[in-house]
């Protein structure tokens, strides 16, 4: 059914030619995994079809804290134009960039190719999709992607002048997050440009928080990442943050195996360091990083729901996201970004002026 009065396309169809609106003689390099061959080799023809250069290639599924073969390392430095990471879990790390970083001149570090290239450098514009799954991807392309880029332009013109903003929600959640000098950032669909690119499906915008300023509760009680997967929670997980760091971390069995996932990433920072692929005095850095809070993102996708995949449930309508571990503004390295997603929240953000906007009320989007 065609539900915006557009012409019929196929996903991979409308990823190439609306969301990443691929030119002729592009250079295009699609990273797969065995279990994404399917969606990869459609993005393949269709780039194909619409007179790009498409490459192909596959490595074994990366976790959380694996790296990425050298040869894909190689293939990303090679500076396509359009780079698509199609992942049944992660790309995977960069161990030479991680051991010896990107240094940009104002001094802001990158620990992996594929972000400063795209971030940076801006040469490459890319689309990532941990965990997409054949049925996702049928389900959540084909959406307005105009009224999507309006409603993430308008939420992240919300957080402009923004010093704090408040979370609350049914389930226990009440914290709340500095953003003094943050900017917000959005994954609206629209990859058509150099230094732009986000997640299929799209459909989110998020911040990271000023390091250290996050006080209060999260509970957690949609969907959680850990370090082997995501999962649907069965019981909540309940975070108490201070001073921007994860102190504490209770509920039944899934709350255990989040505190343990966070507790070897703070042992493998430390062992990365000593065995020489962190750099000396990085070790304690990232292991900090491991508790800290990275992201506050909302769900802006009319076609997601919460299935237990964490790039679909973070994307989906009424809810809100909290990551622990690294940001997006790179000054929270880390080598963990569990998201964990927050059903019906209530968010207020505070401005400089002392006024006040409630972005969401019991998870009904105000804008």
């Amino acid at each position: 059914m065609n539900l915006f009065g557009k012409k019929e396309k196929t996903p991979a169809q409308t990823v190439i030619e609306d969301v990443c609106k691929i030119k002729k003689s592009e250079k295009v390099l699609i990273i797969a995994n065995p279990e994404t061959s399917v969606i990869a080799q459609n993005l393949f023809t269709s780039a194909l079809d619409s007179g790009a250069k498409p490459t192909l290639i596959y490595q074994t599924k990366k976790t959380s804290a694996d790296f990425a073969e050298e040869t894909v390392v190689g293939a990303i430095k090679s500076e396509p134009d359009v780079i698509f990471s199609i992942s049944e879990i992660k790309l995977g790390k960069d161990e030479k960039a991680i051991a010896s970083p990107y240094k940009a001149a104002d001094g802001k570090l990158y620990d992996n190719t594929f972000d400063w290239l795209l971030s940076e450098k801006k040469s490459i514009r890319a689309v990532w999709t941990p965990g997409l799954t054949e049925d996702m991807f049928n389900r959540t392309v084909n959406i307005d992607y105009k009224l999507l880029g309006e409603r993430c332009k308008k939420l992240c013109e919300k957080y402009e002048n923004a010093v704090s903003v408040h979370v609350t929600s049914p389930g226990g959640t009440d914290i709340v997050v500095g953003l003094k000098g943050r900017k917000g950032m959005v994954d609206d669909g629209d990859f058509s440009k150099p230094g732009s690119g986000g997640n299929i499906p799209a459909g989110e915008t998020f911040i990271s928080p000023v390091v250290g300023t996050c006080e209060g509760t999260i509970v957690f009680d949609g969907s959680m990442t850990f370090s082997d997967g995501d999962s649907i929670l069965k019981t909540p997980i309940c975070v108490k943050v201070e001073k921007g760091f994860v102190s504490e971390v209770t509920g039944e069995e899934e709350a255990k195996r989040l505190l343990t996932d966070i507790q070897q990433a703070e042992k493998d920072a430390v062992f990365m360091e000593n065995s020489g692929k962190l750099p000396k005095g990085q070790g304690e850095i990232y292991a900090k990083n491991a508790r800290n809070i990275g992201e506050l993102g909302i769900g802006l996708n009319p076609a997601a729901g919460i299935t237990g995949n964490m790039l679909e449930d973070e994307k989906a309508f009424r809810t809100c996201h909290f990551a622990i571990g690294e940001n997006y503004d790179g000054d929270a390295p880390s080598l963990i970004h569990f998201d964990g997603v927050v059903k019906e929240p209530s968010i207020v953000i505070k401005y400089e002026d002392g006024t006040e906007f409630a972005v969401l009320k019991n998870g009904e989007l105000q804008i």
